[in-house]
């Protein structure tokens, strides 16, 4: 059996927590997500909670290359836990561990074979390789927790910002902790998305897999799809845009890839027929605003509102797809509702509104709920513009509430 629990910083770090003082030997805890999220920062923070019973290690140092480097590491883990009658074994970037997962499940046997109380947590940064491992070898042996990109709330909670500098940072430089102190510096800053995140994502996270047989044509295709946030671009189009050639079943794997990355979702028409959701183009969703941001600077509200309102957009797909819920779009031509909310959040059908609108402009959303009355319609719009869509019934946030709170405060 296992379980997975996706939230954001302070929620996994206080999960973690409280699995950790449970009886030892537990599940192995699995720590996965996109770089730069605080996944290592948060293997340290457990080994200074726990002190002399904590052995922390990185499976990406140069050490860890050597031969009876893993056996070492296990050795001097369990003489802790012995010594100390408990002990916590932190090992990050295992995927960079040649054969982890056989390893590891070879050491988590014997760990519950012999009662050992040792406490074992991995990360890794790509959820490809760590989900298929796990999966394949792993099965009965671990729980996850998935660290995704940070909401509003959480720049807000961790770096004392106003609610309305939070949610001006989320959608116009995207909310990677690592570069909170380089957004001074646009140049040093575009430098650390590049450098940290999205070429180790592509270059070392997909394309070391061998399923991948057209790098150039992968590359392209992430380029191509950060310039269309939160529209709906059909197969065919994005292909004409690639320089470099491919079939559609490819393209449409490689956008697989990137989600699973953590870097650009394609998000699926809402259909209670699975065959519909599959032939209708997807929805780009780029899921943090500092990759869009390391393209170029974010629109100005005045200056280019179109662009903007495709922004404001993205970051409220974005937000509900890193905090584990469902994520569709419908359309039925002329009507279209821009996104449709299912999970913990509850049944949501959301339209946003970053100009001005008129009643009549919400009837994809009347229809949509009439359709599928399980989903609450929920317009947002520019905060203090929210008469026009309350006069029609409809539930209405502002856009700027909804990223810090979610959807009905």
């Amino acid at each position: 059996m296992t379980t997975k629990l996706m939230g954001a910083y302070h929620e996994i770090r206080a999960e973690l927590l409280k699995r950790l003082l449970e009886e030892a030997p537990g599940r192995v805890q699995i720590l996965s997500g996109p770089r730069q999220v605080g996944k290592t920062t948060l293997l340290l923070e457990m080994a200074k909670e726990f002190g002399e019973k904590a052995t922390y290690v990185s499976a990406d140092s140069t050490e860890a290359q050597m031969s009876g480097w893993w056996e070492q590491v296990v050795r001097t883990a369990g003489e802790k836990a012995h010594k100390a009658g408990g002990g916590l074994l932190l090992v990050d970037e295992i995927p960079f561990m040649p054969d982890w997962s056989r390893r590891l499940k070879s050491e988590a046997d014997r760990i519950h074979r012999t009662k050992l109380p040792l406490h074992v947590v991995v990360s890794g940064s790509s959820a490809i390789q760590l989900g298929k491992g796990s999966r394949e070898t792993m099965a009965g042996r671990f729980e996850r927790l998935r660290l995704f990109h940070w909401p509003a709330g959480e720049l807000m909670r961790c770096f004392h910002l106003q609610p309305d500098e939070a949610v001006n940072q989320y959608i116009q430089s995207g909310s990677y902790p690592g570069g909170q102190a380089l957004l001074g510096q646009p140049d040093r800053w575009r430098a650390y998305l590049r450098d940290s995140i999205i070429e180790p994502a592509i270059g070392r996270d997909i394309l070391n897999l061998e399923m991948v047989r057209k790098p150039a044509l992968l590359r392209q295709l992430y380029a191509v799809s950060i310039g269309h946030p939160a529209e709906i671009v059909s197969l065919q189009k994005l292909a004409g845009e690639l320089a470099e050639r491919g079939a559609l079943e490819t393209i449409a794997h490689y956008l697989q890839l990137l989600e699973e990355a953590c870097l650009v979702a394609g998000v699926r028409k809402y259909s209670e027929r699975a065959v519909r959701q599959r032939a209708a183009p997807p929805k780009l969703t780029v899921l943090n605003h500092g990759l869009l941001a390391a393209m170029g600077p974010a629109p100005e509200r005045e200056r280019d509102p179109a662009r903007w309102g495709r922004w404001v957009e993205n970051a409220v797909g974005a937000f509900a797809w890193n905090a584990g819920q469902t994520v569709h779009y419908w359309r039925a031509e002329p009507l279209e509702v821009d996104w449709v909310f299912d999970g913990s959040w509850g049944a949501w059908a959301i339209e946003v509104k970053t100009g001005a609108y008129r009643p009549q402009d919400l009837k994809g959303l009347l229809e949509f709920c009439r359709l599928y009355p399980k989903f609450q319609p929920l317009l947002l719009c520019n905060a203090g513009d929210e008469a026009p869509g309350r006069e029609g019934g409809i539930r209405t946030q502002s856009w700027a509430s909804f990223l810090i709170n979610g959807p009905g405060y």
